[in-house]
């Protein structure tokens, strides 16, 4: 029996990159030697075990065979036999098909070390085209390592767009294709990654209203995020701010059917309707106060925190009446109903009071920055 680190963790550490996590491959073994040993094991589909002390993910060395549609559809072999040369040639991209002994020595059949050197994101082998999700997948580790240069090999992006004209995206699970774009969200390229999704013509299938408009909007929301990055722009405000270039009926429907957590929807949402009126040179106080009032600041300040970050994005920094509106929002929270009930106000005649205490502190403070 043999243990081999590989995938992320190798190439991260290729990279200089801080490492997240450490799967290893197990060549040569067994269900019932794991078992022995102490492992866990916790796959379903093909046998992954937990280490008994570190908890760290070993998978049996396994290989592929496609049969069915989609990503999940594979027969999967792993046998004690199976090599660790197959079980690396099975992996998406060269970079993640190295290994690396106990000694640090790495195994690179498929070259990924040159290919790393290089800035390469290389297929490893034509079986890439079985599994839809690397398309996704790709674009995401496209747009993480943007930064450093990393490119996708011609022959690569054309077996992308194979795939994306195949039919075979629409295999993916909703929750899935959520997953791969909440990563790139919080790598906080969602740009790139949304680029490589329209040069490879699976934006149009997964999204068709973004696809539509890329063209259009490309140059300013790559403006827009990069700004984000700048300045750390969570990850649901860069999403507001891909989402704000739909209509509402495209972002509904792409909430509806990617199922995006609240969050994120409520947010995009917010940024749609409210950024005609942050973007006025002026405000009022009942339009402060119904603004308040829709966002809930009472309960919830953050959402308002949050529809603040998203359209200086969209602004590019240039939002004058930033410091105006936070400053009458804190105003107006100040205004506590105990106040009217310790003045004898009963019943619906508080809300009433707390209505008009909170449009005066509003108004008082507009003023004052006049």
């Amino acid at each position: 029996m043999h243990i081999y680190l590989v995938g992320g963790a190798v190439r991260d550490q290729l990279l200089n990159r801080e490492i997240k996590e450490r799967d290893y491959v197990v060549v040569g073994a067994t269900i019932a030697q794991m078992k022995q040993l102490g492992y866990t094991q916790v796959g379903k589909d093909f046998p992954v075990f937990l280490h008994p002390q570190t908890k760290d993910e070993h998978a049996l060395a396994r290989t592929e065979r496609k049969q069915g549609q989609g990503y999940t559809g594979f027969v999967c072999d792993f046998n004690p036999s199976i090599t660790l040369e197959q079980d690396l040639e099975r992996r998406d991209l060269t970079v993640n098909a190295i290994a690396q002994r106990d000694d640090g020595t790495l195994v690179d059949p498929y070259n990924g070390c040159a290919d790393i050197e290089k800035r390469l994101l290389r297929h490893v082998s034509p079986a890439f085209s079985e599994d839809p999700l690397r398309v996704l997948r790709v674009a995401r580790f496209r747009a993480r390592y943007h930064a450093l240069g990393f490119h996708i090999a011609p022959e690569t992006l054309a077996l992308m767009t194979t795939i994306a004209n195949s039919g075979e995206l629409a295999a993916l699970t909703p929750e899935r294709v959520w997953m791969e774009w909440h990563k790139a969200l919080t790598d906080g390229y969602i740009d790139v990654f949304l680029d490589v999704l329209n040069q490879c013509q699976a934006l149009a299938v997964l999204c068709p209203a973004l696809a539509q408009r890329w063209d259009k909007i490309k140059s300013h929301l790559c403006a827009t995020m990069t700004y984000a990055r700048e300045h750390n722009v969570g990850e649901t405000c860069q999403f507001a701010l891909v989402m704000s270039t739909l209509d509402c009926q495209a972002r509904q429907d792409f909430y509806r059917h990617f199922r995006v957590p609240n969050q994120f929807a409520e947010l995009a949402d917010a940024l749609a309707t409210h950024q005609s009126l942050l973007s006025q040179s002026t405000y009022s106080a009942k339009e402060l106060l119904a603004l308040f009032n829709q966002l809930d600041i009472w309960r919830r300040p953050q959402r308002l925190d949050d529809l603040v970050a998203a359209h200086t994005g969209v602004c590019l920094g240039d939002f004058a009446n930033k410091p105006r509106l936070l400053d009458s929002a804190k105003a107006a929270q100040a205004v506590d109903a105990q106040t009217y009930i310790r003045q004898g106000i009963k019943g619906a005649a508080i809300k009433e009071a707390l209505i008009q205490g909170r449009l005066e502190a509003i108004e008082d403070c507009l003023a004052s920055g006049d």
